[in-house]
């Protein structure tokens, strides 16, 4: 994200410099050859340009503007068929507009260009786990543990985790959802996992007080209420449970928990 920003900030830079070569009143108006040597000159090999492409469409990607970001995606794909980053990008953009076929090809494709690529390794792990293929994910998103280069590898460490919640394995989810921790600390996310390992386990004061101290470091998403709201109703505090359902209904109206809040599906 850094490095996009400072693209786009160089481009702007570029193209406004040109205003400062202008003084009011008499200054003569520079030769068109000038005029084209101080424009941007825009990226020839087909690798930068389709980088440029994926890196926009990441920015759409985290925005939620999915429509900008396939187009983007699609725009260096056309560009440079062979860039795994660009296959594996759109794949997400595919999942979280519910094109799974489409988007499990672009993984696949993906990672048949680049195999070791530890990022698109955990991307499509963690898609898997979230349709479903947890045991087929699991070995996928091993790899990028034990990949050395990967420089985020507690997200794959959160993700198996997850992944073994998923398959009622709570013993091995808070192994690896605790070793992720050591590697970042208070990692919001992690904490809610564990929260919910022992909200399954039925550990129900444990999991009040480890939420109580998640929403005093951030602030809670959809998942963490919904997580609130039940741990509360099995301990039969009705003014919490309520308090953090309404949160949620304010918060995330349209959430997947706000519609299983509604249907009142509390398991």
């Amino acid at each position: 994200m850094r490095k996009l920003a400072w693209v786009l900030v160089a481009l702007l830079s570029a193209s406004g410099c040109s205003s400062g070569l202008f003084s009011s009143g008499s200054a003569q108006k520079p030769a068109e050859e000038d005029v084209d040597s101080r424009r941007p000159t825009p990226p020839r090999d087909n690798r930068t340009r389709a980088k440029l492409h994926t890196d926009l469409g990441s920015l759409y990607l985290q925005n939620k503007n999915y429509s900008v970001a396939l187009e983007e995606l699609t725009m260096a794909i056309v560009v440079d068929p062979d860039y795994a980053k660009a296959h594996g990008t759109r794949g997400l953009v595919l999942y979280h507009i519910g094109e799974m076929q489409l988007a499990d090809r672009d993984f696949q494709r993906a990672l048949s260009l680049d195999p070791n690529d530890p990022e698109l390794q955990n991307n499509y792990g963690w898609y898997l786990c979230q349709i479903g293929r947890e045991k087929e994910a699991i070995p996928i998103l091993q790899r990028a543990m034990k990949n050395r280069l990967y420089e985020t590898p507690e997200r794959a460490y959160l993700n198996a985790g997850a992944c073994y919640i998923k398959l009622g394995d709570l013993d091995n989810a808070q192994g690896l959802i605790e070793h992720s921790l050591r590697i970042v600390p208070d990692n919001p996310q992690a904490l809610l996992q564990l929260a919910d390992i022992n909200y399954q386990r039925g550990n129900l004061d444990l999991a009040s007080r480890q939420l109580a101290d998640l929403i005093r470091k951030a602030k809670p998403n959809a998942e963490a209420l919904w997580l609130m709201v039940r741990v509360e109703r099995k301990l039969g505090d009705r003014l919490a449970e309520a308090r953090y359902a309404a949160q949620l209904k304010r918060n995330f109206p349209l959430s997947p928990e706000a519609h299983e809040l509604l249907k009142g599906n509390f398991e």
